[in-house]
C-alpha cells in the first residue's frame, strides 16, 4: 500500500478536477459554447486520469502485473468517452449524453468510491491520517 510518487500525485489531481467539473459540464445548456468548452475540459481531465492511472499499480492487493480490479474503471473510461466523442460526430445526442452520464459515474462516482476504500491508499489517507477515524 505503499504507493505514492508523480503518477499518483497527478492522477488524484486529474481526477478531483473531473469530479467537479462533470456535474457543470453535464448541467450546462447543450450545444452551448460553454456546454463544450466545459465538456472538452472534463473529456481532457478524464483522459489524463484514466492515463495516469496505468502507471499506479498495486501488488498487494488481489493484481494482474499490478493491476488491480479498480484498473477495469480504466478501460470503461476510454471506452465510455470514444463511444460519446462517436456519438456526438454522429449527432446522436441522446446517445452521446448517455454514454458521457455513464462515463462521469464509473469514472468519477464509481472509482472514486472504491478508491476510498479503507484498504486503498487514498482511503488510509483520508480515513485515517486526515480524519483519524480509526
Amino acid at each position: 500500500m505503499a504507493l505514492s510518487g508523480p503518477a499518483v500525485t497527478i492522477h488524484v489531481t486529474l481526477a478531483l478536477g473531473a469530479l467537479v467539473l462533470g456535474p457543470l459540464a453535464l448541467g450546462l445548456r447543450k450545444g452551448s459554447r460553454a456546454h463544450r468548452v466545459a465538456g472538452y475540459a472534463w473529456v481532457a481531465l478524464m483522459l489524463g486520469a484514466a492515463l495516469s492511472s496505468v502507471f499506479i499499480r498495486d501488488f498487494e492487493l488481489p493484481n494482474i502485473a499490478g493491476y488491480t480490479p479498480i484498473h477495469i474503471v480504466t478501460l470503461l473510461t476510454f471506452a465510455g468517452i470514444g463511444i460519446a466523442l462517436y456519438y456526438i460526430f454522429k449527432r446522436n445526442i441522446r446517445a452521446h449524453r448517455i454514454a458521457m452520464w455513464t462515463t462521469y459515474i464509473n469514472g468519477c462516482i464509481v472509482a472514486g468510491a472504491l478508491a476510498l476504500l479503507p484498504g486503498r491508499t487514498l482511503g488510509q489517507l483520508v480515513w485515517h491520517q486526515w480524519l483519524a477515524i480509526v
